[in-house]
């Protein structure tokens, strides 16, 4: 009898330990892999991070802001969006937290998505007041035109970007055409990006309108303009942004807001792991390097990876447990 109550005693605490470790188990999850870099880069990071760390059977699925947000509100999958520039999906997202569908897990981008005005550094070094945008009004002629050395020039956002409104009711708002300056359209992203690297590796006065985190910023030092204005928020969605806008005033762009966004049953089945997405955010500045030397590598979301777990140790594990990060280390011993 003795004995088999020890028996059974033991088969209680095997099941029991069974039990707690199943509790605690990750399970089966999907991120999503979204189609620009510094979010593929985020997926991948989060699924080594949650495999090797967690425990978690972290599958990659292809992405894109309204498809994956729509999925993750209806269907509830995938269960992690790493990166979601939240004010293009705000209504989803809204709709899906309040019918505890969705979590707003933590901040992917501390800084926020960043938008402005932006001059060289080496531009700023030689003269501050090339900070401001009163400095550089006055140093308007400085800024060539490459058509007409009388103007100076103001590279804005590619026609039938989002970017193009705003920056292009700024132009309007700060009178700069009036203040000898062409409003330039680049025609792409990449006539953009070519026309700021050109005059970079010249070292010539540039003017125009750029946004972070990006390669390009990861491989310039630009400063952005200081309007003199601060950032009016109601200005800036009431009018700034909108096509329509009559008579815009003059407002520094807002921080975009960036989350990484999970299901609801993700973030109460997983606790420990949606503690983690929780606390793991880039900087800009961070982001702007490792997307440079994306670019430069021609390195895809997994390559970055493996990039960043081995070389930002610093940054990688300040957002887990020392155990966790022994688990990750271990695993990165072997790649």
């Amino acid at each position: 009898m003795q004995k088999a109550a020890k028996t059974l005693g033991a088969a209680l605490l095997i099941s029991l330990s069974s039990t707690t470790v199943s509790a605690s188990s990750c399970g089966d999850i999907s991120i999503a892999d979204m189609n620009w870099s510094s979010a593929s880069l985020m997926a991948h990071v989060d699924q080594f991070i949650l495999t090797h760390g967690y425990g978690c059977d972290a599958e990659l699925v292809p992405g894109d802001t309204m498809p994956t947000s729509t999925s993750m509100a209806e269907k509830g999958e995938p269960d992690i969006a790493p990166e979601l520039w939240s004010n293009g999906v705000k209504e989803v997202l809204e709709k899906g937290v309040s019918e505890k569908r969705l979590r707003l897990a933590g901040i992917a981008l501390s800084d926020g998505g960043e938008e402005g005005f932006w001059v060289p550094k080496y531009l700023v070094d030689q003269d501050p007041s090339l900070s401001t945008i009163d400095g550089i009004v006055k140093k308007a002629k400085q800024f060539k035109h490459p058509e007409n050395s009388d103007l100076g020039a103001f590279y804005g956002c590619p026609a039938g970007w989002n970017c193009q409104i705003t920056a292009s009711n700024l132009f309007r708002a700060m009178d700069l055409e009036n203040k000898g300056f062409e409003l330039i359209d680049p025609g792409s992203g990449a006539g953009l990006s070519g026309s700021l690297a050109k005059a970079y590796e010249r070292k010539e006065a540039w003017f125009g309108y750029y946004w972070a985190p990006t390669a390009i910023l990861g491989k310039y030092e630009m400063v952005k303009v200081d309007f003199g204005s601060g950032i009016d928020k109601k200005e800036f969605t009431s009018c700034t942004s909108q096509a329509d806008c009559e008579s815009p005033t003059v407002t520094m762009y807002p921080p975009s807001a960036v989350h990484s966004v999970t299901t609801e049953s993700f973030a109460s089945q997983s606790p420990e792991a949606f503690e983690y997405i929780g606390k793991r955010a880039y900087t800009n500045a961070d982001m702007n390097k490792l997307l440079a030397w994306m670019e430069d590598n021609q390195a895809d979301g997994e390559i970055a990876m493996e990039h960043f777990m081995k070389n930002y140790p610093q940054i990688w594990q300040s957002w887990v447990s020392e155990p966790v990060a022994k688990k990750v280390k271990k695993a990165l011993s072997s790649l």
